[in-house]
């Protein structure tokens, strides 16, 4: 599937829906609305890649320092058994294994910051070693996959966010989310390894697997132990610690590898605003488009027949109110964090809706949006099926979240 078919359909689903509800209910504001929406997501995409200037030139110079000073090599090292197995197109110490395990690493713990310079770098890397420079390669496919899976052990904003709404407790969503992000992550990693034949049963793959999941055990036994209230304090503490560590621990072996750590530094961070640039025009384009069907109200129509077909069914349809962060959750990210406070604020921070909400939305990344940016920095046009297996993972996610927090909450 290629971006040119995913572009061109939410276009023409936003015009049919839009003039359906012209001719139908008289609304005569729909087009201006979807005109209006156009303007306003070209301006957030332009601003998002500014933004993201910053970030990309400290963290290309770090990883620089990183590469050079030996740190890099050493991450490989400790994850280079799993990654030769789920990457085995990709060689052997090759420095796209530590920038992927960096990144799935800030993921984890909660670091978009961080995580998104360190994952454009690790998308070049797999690049030059890409046979088919305008395809998607498997590697690449994979590594996007478990991006868009999301997966966070720490979801801070979430639990802020329910903090500054009033929630008695924002932290009684970390169990539910922690176990739902595990589940599309897991889905999202399995869909893929089936499309690439990839052996799961392999004693190496085994070992590394089921040393996450009990880590994952540890962390939820870790954190129901403590006071509700401490939750979040300690996520930020630890997260901010490592995350620190990290930064410290670059700088430091540069210097006993006797390497220069500031021109290093100088030289990474030179490809930061050349990435930014770069990846301009195909956030445009996506998240205008992504606008356009979020203005015609065709995700409104969807979320209605969800809930006429569930009302049918004679099913509890209390989930209902949380679906509008769901539709949004695989287009935009800021939009779904959105429609999670709009439904905080609708129904309480405390209620089912609300916790629902806040569950699907720390379940998984945005697909389109890391989909544009990521095979966007690297010029990727033919993406194969990272589309299928990315939207497959969302939906595990959020059909997690909420069966989960049926289980917790209901």
């Amino acid at each position: 599937m290629t971006l040119n078919y995913i572009w061109v359909a939410f276009f023409l689903i936003a015009f049919v829906v839009a003039l359906g509800k012209l001719i139908l209910t008289g609304d005569t504001e729909v087009f201006a609305k979807i005109i209006s929406g156009t303007f306003d997501m070209s301006k957030a995409a332009f601003d998002i890649s500014i933004g993201l200037t910053g970030t990309l030139t400290l963290w290309l110079g770090l990883m620089k320092v990183g590469e050079k000073g030996g740190m890099i090599r050493i991450f490989s090292k400790l994850i280079g058994p799993f990654f030769s197995k789920i990457f085995p197109d990709v060689p052997k110490n090759h420095p796209a294994i530590g920038s992927m395990m960096m990144n799935i690493a800030a993921n984890m713990l909660g670091l978009d910051n961080a995580a998104t310079p360190l994952g454009l770098k690790a998308m070049q890397e797999l690049q030059e070693i890409n046979p088919n420079k305008e395809t998607a390669s498997n590697p690449q496919i994979m590594f996007l996959v478990l991006n868009t899976s999301g997966l966070a052990l720490l979801p801070i904003s979430i639990m802020v966010f329910r903090k500054q709404l009033g929630a008695a407790n924002p932290s009684d969503v970390f169990i539910p989310i922690l176990i739902s992000t595990f589940c599309a992550a897991f889905t999202g990693f399995l869909v893929v390894s089936i499309y690439q034949r990839i052996n799961l049963f392999n004693k190496v793959v085994l070992a590394y697997l089921g040393g996450f999941v009990a880590f994952i055990s540890t962390v939820i036994y870790y954190f129901r132990q403590l006071p509700p209230e401490k939750i979040a304090s300690v996520s930020s503490v630890v997260s901010n610690v490592l995350l620190f560590s990290i930064i410290v621990g670059f700088l430091t072996l540069g210097l006993i590898r006797k390497i220069n750590v500031y021109e290093a530094f100088i030289e990474g961070a030179k490809e930061g605003f050349q990435v930014a640039v770069k990846i301009i025009p195909y956030l445009v384009a996506m998240l205008v488009g992504i606008a356009v069907l979020r203005s015609s109200g065709a995700l409104d129509f969807i979320i209605l027949g969800i809930a006429k077909l569930f009302g049918w069914m004679h099913l509890n349809t209390d989930f209902v109110p949380a679906l509008p962060t769901a539709l949004m959750k695989p287009l935009s990210g800021s939009g779904a964090r959105g429609m999670m406070i709009e439904t905080m604020k609708s129904f309480g921070p405390d209620s089912f809706a609300g916790r629902v909400a806040c569950t699907i939305q720390g379940s998984a990344d945005t697909t389109f949006y890391i989909l544009a940016l990521y095979f966007g920095s690297v010029g990727i046009k033919r993406t194969r099926y990272a589309v299928a297996c990315g939207l497959l993972t969302d939906l595990a996610g959020a059909i997690a979240g909420i069966l989960i927090a049926y289980l917790f909450f209901h």
